[in-house]
């Protein structure tokens, strides 16, 4: 395989996962197993319809996410993570245990900093 091909396939990836919404609707399915609609937008707080609608309708083309439609009135949709969805798990918890330890280095990195800033104040001071 061919860099640029390596490089197309990374993309494809990224695709899936780009975007402020995507991977916490991910993740809301993933903790919550089946979700109605409007569970779903109460997760999310700040999330318009027409964006939660959006990115779960790409989620679906891409056989991320199931939706199904109940046939009732009012009508009732729910959202679940397919088989084929099922295999980003390992994905986003790596993603989830780097970004944890991120947050955990940069606090490390730079409280230290803001620590020894403000002990140079303290002694500007006196």
């Amino acid at each position: 395989m061919t860099v640029e091909e390596n490089c197309s396939t990374v993309e494809t990836a990224l695709e899936m996962l780009v975007g402020k919404w995507k991977p916490v609707i991910l993740y809301q399915l993933f903790k919550n197993g089946t979700l109605r609609f409007s569970e779903l937008q109460r997760a999310l707080p700040g999330i318009t319809k027409k964006m939660l609608t959006a990115q779960l309708r790409e989620l679906e083309y891409h056989d991320i996410v199931h939706r199904k439609i109940y046939m009732q009135i009012p009508p009732k949709v729910e959202y679940s993570i397919t088989e084929y969805g099922l295999k980003m798990g390992p994905l986003l918890q790596a993603m989830n245990d780097w970004g944890t330890s991120h947050l955990q280095h940069l606090s490390e990195l730079y409280d230290e900093d803001r620590k020894a800033e403000q002990a140079e104040a303290a002694a500007e001071i006196k």
